[in-house]
């Protein structure tokens, strides 16, 4: 048998009863599918149809045809083939139809058919039937026992339903497509409502700025060509941050975990910053003719890219664990730190080299 992925979980099958097939040593399918437990949510199990024809490998395709047509099925694209409640093959349709008379359902079944354990994640489920070609996909536990059959009508629900989500999810990072539709619709109020508190938070750091640099305004004053820089520090730590930010919702968005992306991502800042600062070094002594100057200039440019990096990913990790929707916060958020913390550093490494 096809080997199959994941933990399996028992089920209470709903509306079993009413299916009486006695092929495969003669127990009915009602017994061969009874289980305890209710399935969850979005696994291959839940899916999973439970009134299916099943027979016995030497049993008579003739037959197997013959009692088909006298009963009703969820789905009858396939015959599941047991022994002793256990799948070893399945059997289409049209496999059936095309052969000869005195043939049985070993002469006609898949051996290896692609089956999933109950527990197998819906979408995981849909990717193995459409990469098998299988016209249903066979449900099975850890001992082998048949649980149910997928539909192929259900396996395009599931492949779109999932499509639809990563598509809302890679726009915008939000937890469905019903959500991701009302935001696109709502109303006035409500978007004000999203997005007026974040850039309040902005509005707040944007007065802290302009209190900080007063507390510079001396050293500024002293050595005016300390101010010509700031703009683009500033800018350059942003520009680094968003590039990073972007990244770390895309990735929260289709299931990346930050952790993946920290280590190689701060090394990408910190590498950036070091870049940006080699080229500035040079430039900035030569226009102002103060090394020292163009030092703290260099400095500022490689601990502030480095540090906005981290603060790139860690804010839409802290919204996201807060229940937040990192597309509205962490943009607005994020600039209002790492605008500060670049001040911040910029007039550290001044005070420090130029004095």
């Amino acid at each position: 048998m096809w080997p199959v992925s994941d933990n399996a979980r028992p089920l209470a099958v709903p509306g079993s009863k009413g299916n009486h097939n006695t092929f495969g040593k003669g127990v009915p399918v009602s017994e061969l599918l009874a289980f305890d437990d209710e399935p969850e949510p979005r696994t291959a199990l839940w899916h999973a149809c439970m009134r299916v024809p099943t027979a016995a490998p030497s049993d008579s395709v003739t037959a197997v045809l013959s009692d088909m047509a006298t009963k009703r099925y969820d789905c009858a694209s396939v015959v599941a083939v047991l022994v002793a409640g256990r799948l070893v093959g399945v059997a289409s349709i049209e496999r059936m139809f095309g052969a000869p008379g005195c043939a049985a359902l070993r002469d006609v079944m898949d051996p290896n058919p692609p089956a999933v354990r109950p527990d197998t994640h819906q979408e995981r489920a849909a990717w193995q039937a459409v990469q098998h070609g299988e016209p249903g996909l066979a449900v099975v536990d850890d001992d082998g026992r048949f649980r149910g059959l997928i539909a192929p009508q259900q396996l395009l629900t599931v492949l779109l339903q999932e499509h639809e989500e990563d598509l809302s999810r890679l726009g915008g990072f939000l937890h469905s497509v019903e959500t991701t539709r009302e935001t696109s619709v709502e109303s006035v109020r409500r978007r004000l409502w999203h997005r007026v508190p974040w850039l309040l938070v902005g509005l707040l750091g944007a007065m802290v700025s302009a209190v900080f640099m007063a507390a510079f305004e001396v050293t500024l004053e002293a050595n005016v060509a300390v101010a010509y820089f700031i703009p683009g520090i500033v800018y350059l730590a942003d520009a680094v941050g968003t590039q990073t930010e972007t990244l770390a919702i895309r990735g929260l968005s289709v299931g990346v975990g930050i952790r993946r992306i920290v280590r190689r991502e701060a090394l990408t800042g910190l590498s950036v910053g070091a870049l940006l600062g080699a080229v500035m070094l040079p430039v900035v002594s030569l226009m102002t003719g103060d090394t020292m100057l163009a030092v703290a200039v260099a400095a500022a440019v490689l601990a502030a890219s480095a540090i906005a990096t981290i603060v790139a990913m860690v804010l839409p990790w802290l919204l996201q664990r807060l229940g937040k929707d990192p597309a509205f916060g962490s943009g607005p958020l994020a600039t209002v730190v790492q605008d500060l913390l670049s001040i911040m550093i910029y007039f550290a490494a001044v005070t420090a080299l130029v004095g």
